[in-house]
């Protein structure tokens, strides 16, 4: 989901596009010193035609009506890492250290998307200690509160199981958006945890010291891209896509670039097809045994966190609220059918919602800490309206556009049709647009709509411009990456079941040692 404050974008060759006071899509003259600390995108296609202010917010409202809206096949829990690898691509991880203390180079390549992880380790136990534990190897992790105290399931704290935390509730965490939702934030610990745990085989396998740190941060990176590139992307992206673009090489995105070039990342993915994860957020989970059937609503999920809400008023999380990961991940895919989560004879495995253009109900009204406070208009709480709005601010290429781009770089892809784009496939449903606004939508489609409308139709994975789009920004952010599976091809992982494998699920089950108390430590 993400936070959905920003109103200004350096854009590299633009400058400062839709700062706050500007002009929407005005560029404003900034300093070097605020240019080096702003976050590099870049634009592939030539500015759009944008929508008018009634038109867009009768198409958010269509995309927010979610009657009858479909699950996918994909693990809920996958909805949610793809906005923590939202967070590690778009980290600007200069911001951790002064201006005076890091070198112009150092500086651009903070701020340059990656694949690295350092939304998670910051800059490193030397120079961002407070992220770390005394022994400057292993990552700092938090206890729960006790909770329900009577009911004897939620009754004590369980070391290891909340993010390290200060006094104000905030998490010791190198990238505050990835405690903005208990989800993302219990996906934050799990790969916390991951860490340690690589850092304890390491040390148990003899690595000095002096390299364990090193050595660690490397292997877990390297499983972690290599998770990204086998598991994650095929299930939002059409395989045949992925596989061209990391068999073939990109086509359209900085295909050539100089060595130690560092990556840019474009508006029209971070602003358009990369929100794909928003179609997929349910209304509500169930989360634990505690928070069973879809009584872990989104907004608690909201308000279960540091950043996004108040931990319930508490300064730790409840131990009420622990992720049970066997609902949101299925460890069949790794031969455990043990860790099946079944309750009173129905599984509880949580799928997330078709990729596709209508988001959950909850979308229409956000909470206040996910958009940074109160906002009086109800349709600028609304999520799909902020989206296309934040593109008019970027004046963002339509969708057409970008499939013509793709078309004239080499790559085959078809433009929607007036009719697919207007009728889609079980997705939003566009009655309440008049003639005119319906021709204009169809005519000059907003590329985050389009991209949407594309998975839509070819049953919930991206395709076309959208997915080729997607799968270019991710190779080329592994690529430009400084620890980077691409840059050794006959690196192969060595945590996961074969030197082939290795799946988010392989991951957790390292992480949590491959014990059910541990994903699920409220039982069942």
């Amino acid at each position: 989901m993400g936070r959905h404050t920003r109103d200004g974008y350096f854009v590299v060759g633009e400058g400062l596009v839709g700062a706050s006071g500007e002009p929407p899509g005005a560029a404003a003259h900034v300093s070097m010193e605020v240019d080096l600390r702003a976050f590099r995108f870049s634009r592939l296609a030539p500015k759009g035609r944008q929508l008018p202010e009634p038109l867009r917010r009768r198409l958010a409202a269509a995309m927010t009506r979610d009657a009858g809206k479909r699950d996918s096949r994909i693990p809920a829990g996958f909805t949610y890492l793809g906005q923590f690898v939202d967070h590690d691509l778009t980290f600007d991880r200069s911001r951790l250290a002064d201006d005076a203390a890091v070198p112009v180079a150092d500086l651009v390549q903070g701020r340059s998307p990656s694949l690295d992880l350092d939304s998670l380790y910051g800059l490193g136990p030397a120079a961002s200690p407070q992220f770390y534990r005394g022994d400057g190897l292993r990552l700092r992790t938090g206890s729960t509160a006790p909770s329900f105290p009577d009911d004897g399931i939620a009754d004590t704290s369980l070391a290891g199981f909340d993010l390290a935390r200060r006094p104000n509730r905030k998490a010791i965490i190198p990238d505050p958006r990835n405690d903005e939702n208990l989800a993302v934030g219990q996906t934050h610990l799990a790969f916390i945890r991951f860490h340690n745990r690589v850092v304890d085989r390491l040390a148990a396998d003899g690595v000095p010291a002096g390299e364990l740190f090193a050595r660690a941060r490397e292997t877990v990176v390297r499983h972690y891209q290599w998770m990204l590139r086998t598991d994650f992307l095929p299930r939002i992206v059409a395989p045949a896509i992925v596989n061209r673009v990391f068999t073939g090489g990109r086509k359209v995105f900085e295909t050539n670039p100089l060595p130690g070039d560092a990556p840019t990342m474009p508006v029209e993915f971070s602003v358009g097809a990369y929100r794909l994860g928003h179609s997929m957020v349910r209304a509500a989970y169930d989360w634990n045994r505690v928070f069973d059937d879809g009584s872990g609503t989104l907004d608690l999920l909201f308000a279960f966190s540091g950043t996004g809400g108040d931990l319930g008023g508490g300064r730790r999380l409840p131990t009420n609220w622990v992720a049970d990961f066997r609902r949101l991940y299925d460890f069949r895919e790794a031969g455990r059918p043990d860790l099946r989560p079944v309750v009173r004879g129905r599984s509880r495995l949580q799928l997330a919602r078709r990729i596709d253009t209508l988001l959950a109900d909850p979308l229409r009204d956000l909470p206040r800490g996910s958009i940074g406070g109160p906002e009086a208009a109800a349709h600028r709480r609304n999520l799909a309206f902020r989206n296309l709005t934040r593109a008019r601010m970027l004046q963002l290429a339509t969708g057409q556009q970008l499939a013509a781009l793709m078309r004239s770089r080499g790559v085959a892809v078809t433009t929607l049709t007036r009719a697919r784009i207007l009728q889609g496939r079980d997705g939003a449903t566009l009655e309440a647009l008049n003639r005119p606004q319906r021709d204009l939508l169809a005519r000059h489609t907003p590329l985050w709509f389009y991209a949407l409308r594309e998975a839509e139709l070819a049953g919930g994975r991206l395709t076309g411009a959208g997915g080729r789009l997607v799968a270019e920004v991710f190779h080329r952010a592994i690529e430009g990456s400084q620890v980077s599976i691409m840059a050794d091809p006959t690196w192969r992982p060595s945590l996961g079941p074969n030197p082939d494998t290795f799946r988010m699920v392989d991951l957790l089950l390292f992480a949590f040692e491959g014990r059910e108390d541990l994903l699920n430590p409220l039982g069942d």
